[in-house]
C-alpha cells in the first residue's frame, strides 16, 4: 500500500515539485494551502506525515500544531519555512517537529525525511514550547540555518556540544541560545574563558579549592563546576587548556564527579558541558599538546559557526540590530542608508561579528545625522585600513597577508617558508622569555618539548644562545 503524504503549502511550483518528487518514492500525495484545507483533509483519512509551511493565507502553519499533535499522535509533521531565524527552528521542533526545513531545502534531504517519518509513525515527542523571546542568534543566511538546525537537536537531551569558529563568531551565544532553550534554563548558565585564567588558577578555578590547599587559599573557594550545578557550563577557549588541567577535566567528564584542589570528598556535579575554540584541535592532538581522549569527549555534537565572510546576506540584519543594541544602551537612535549598508557588506571582517558591532558602535558615537550616511562609512573603513596598516597595530592576519604579498616562494615551498617565518619568531620570544630553558619554553608556548626541539633544529635555533648568564 502506498504511503499517505499530507502536503500543505502555498507556494504552488513549490508544492508541484515536492509532490513529484513524493510520487517517485511511491507517495500518496493530498494537497492543499491553507490551515482550512488541512484540517478538512485530516478528517477525511489518515496520512503517515506531514509536510507544512509555516506562513499561510488563514494563519500560522505552526501556532496549531499541538492540536494537530494531539489529534493525530502518531503522525510525523516535518516543517517547511521561509521565515528563517533561530526562533522559527525553535518553536517548529518545539512542537513535536519530526524535522525543520528552512528554505531553500535540498529536496533530497527532505524527501528522505518524509520516507523516514513515514516509516517511523510518530515517535517524536508532542510537548510544546512558546517561541523564544531576546534569542540571542541573529542571520538568515543558508550557514546559519545548519547552525540553528543543529541547536534544535541538542535541546532535549544534555549531550556535550563542542563549538568551533573564529573569534568573534559568537561562540558564547550559541552556547546561551543552547541553554536558555534547553531542558536545563532554569539552573545556572556559567561561563569561563580558560585562556584567561593563570595556568597555576586554573584548577582552582574549574574544581575548587579548600582553605589551606595553597599559599593564599585562605578560605573554601566554590568552583565552576559547582557553580554550574544544575545548569550549563560553557568552557571557551579549550584549547588553551594547559595539559594537566585536560587530565582533571577529562576525569570530571568520564565520572560525573569532582574534588576540589586539596579536599578529600569527591563532589558528585550535575552539568551539561558546552565547550569552544577557536583552534584546530587536531593538530594539537598530534603534536601532545591536547588529550585525544579529551577531544572525543567534548566532541559529540560539534556545531561549526561560520566567519561573517561565509554569512555576508547577514551583515545587513546583524548592522540594524547592533543599532538597536546600542540605543538600549544609552547612544543616539540612528539608522543606516543604503550605501552604508552596501559599503558595510562589501568588507571583509576579520574580527568577524564582534568587530562589525564594534564598528557600528563607533559609526552610531561619531554621526550626527539620525542616518549614518556613505561618507562616514567610508571615512571609519579608511581609518581601519590605516590603523591595520600601521607598525604594531595589526591584527596578525594583516601581517601574514602583507608578508604573503611580498614573498616569492619557489613552487612547491609556500607552507613551509610561511610556517617558518611564522615559527622563528615565535620560538625565539618563548626562548628569551625562558632564558633559553627548553622545558618551559614548551610550556609557555602549550607544545611538547620533543616538538619544540625538532623545530628548534630543523631551524637552526640555538637555545644557549639565549640562556641567562
Amino acid at each position: 500500500m502506498a504511503r499517505r503524504a499530507l502536503l500543505v503549502e502555498d507556494d504552488a511550483a513549490i508544492a508541484t515539485v515536492i509532490t513529484a518528487a513524493l510520487e517517485d518514492e511511491a507517495f500518496s500525495v493530498s494537497r492543499c494551502d491553507s490551515i482550512a484545507g488541512r484540517d478538512r483533509l485530516l478528517a477525511e483519512g489518515a496520512f503517515d506525515v506531514m509536510l507544512t509551511d509555516v506562513v499561510l493565507a488563514d494563519g500560522d502553519g505552526i501556532a496549531s500544531l499541538g492540536q494537530v499533535h494531539e489529534a493525530y499522535p502518531d503522525m510525523p509533521v516535518i516543517i517547511l519555512s521561509a521565515q528563517n531565524t533561530l526562533d522559527t527552528a525553535v518553536r517548529a521542533t518545539g512542537t513535536g517537529a519530526f524535522e525543520y526545513f528552512p528554505k531553500p531545502f535540498d529536496l533530497d534531504e527532505l524527501i528522505r525525511a518524509a520516507c523516514q517519518a513515514a516509516d517511523s509513525r510518530g515517535g517524536a515527542s508532542a510537548e510544546t514550547s512558546e517561541p523564544g523571546e531576546g534569542l540571542p542568534l541573529i542571520g538568515r543566511s543558508a550557514a546559519m540555518q545548519d547552525v540553528y538546525r543543529m541547536i534544535t537537536r541538542v535541546l532535549r537531551n544534555d549531550l556535550t556540544v563542542l563549538i568551533l569558529g573564529e573569534s568573534g563568531t559568537g561562540k558564547e551565544l550559541v552556547a546561551e541560545a543552547i541553554h536558555q532553550l534547553g531542558a536545563r534554563k532554569s539552573g545556572p548558565f556559567v561561563a569561563v574563558n580558560t585562556a584567561a585564567i593563570p595556568r597555576e588558577l586554573i584548577e582552582s578555578e574549574l574544581f575548587g579549592h579548600e582553605k589551606g590547599a595553597f599559599t593564599g587559599a585562605v578560605g573554601r573557594n566554590i568552583g565552576k563546576f559547582e557553580q554550574a550545578h544544575g545548569g550549563t557550563l560553557f568552557l571557551d577557549e579549550i584549547g588553551d587548556m594547559p595539559p594537566e588541567a585536560q587530565t582533571r577535566l577529562l576525569r570530571a567528564l568520564q565520572s560525573g564527579r569532582i574534588r576540589r584542589v586539596g579536599g578529600r570528598e569527591e563532589i558528585a556535579i550535575d552539568v551539561r558541558i558546552v565547550a569552544a575554540t577557536n583552534r584546530d584541535l587536531l593538530p594539537m592532538i598530534a603534536n601532545g599538546s591536547f588529550r585525544e581522549d579529551l577531544y572525543y569527549r567534548l566532541n559529540v555534537v560539534p556545531i561549526h559557526l561560520p566567519p561573517l565572510r561565509e554569512r555576508q546576506g547577514d551583515v545587513e540584519p546583524l548592522a540594524r540590530h547592533f543599532l538597536r543594541l546600542a540605543a538600549k544602551e544609552g547612544l543616539p537612535r540612528r539608522a543606516l542608508s543604503r550605501e552604508a549598508v552596501a559599503l558595510l557588506e562589501a568588507q571583509r571582517w576579520r574580527g568577524n561579528v564582534r568587530e562589525l558591532r564594534n564598528f557600528l558602535f563607533r559609526a552610531v558615537l561619531l554621526s550626527r545625522e539620525d542616518t549614518i550616511d556613505a561618507p562616514l562609512i567610508r571615512q571609519l573603513l579608511a581609518d581601519r585600513r590605516e590603523a591595520e596598516a600601521a607598525p604594531g597595530t595589526g591584527d596578525f592576519s594583516g601581517a601574514l597577508a602583507s608578508w604573503l604579498g611580498a614573498a616569492r616562494p619557489s613552487s612547491g615551498t609556500l607552507y613551509h617558508e610561511a610556517l617558518a617565518a611564522f615559527e622563528r619568531p615565535l620560538f625565539e620570544h618563548a626562548l628569551r622569555e625562558t632564558g633559553g630553558n627548553q622545558l618551559r619554553g614548551a610550556q609557555l608556548l602549550g607544545i611538547n618539548r620533543n616538538t619544540l626541539r625538532k623545530r628548534l633544529d630543523d631551524l637552526a635555533i640555538d637555545p644557549e644562545v639565549f640562556a641567562r648568564g
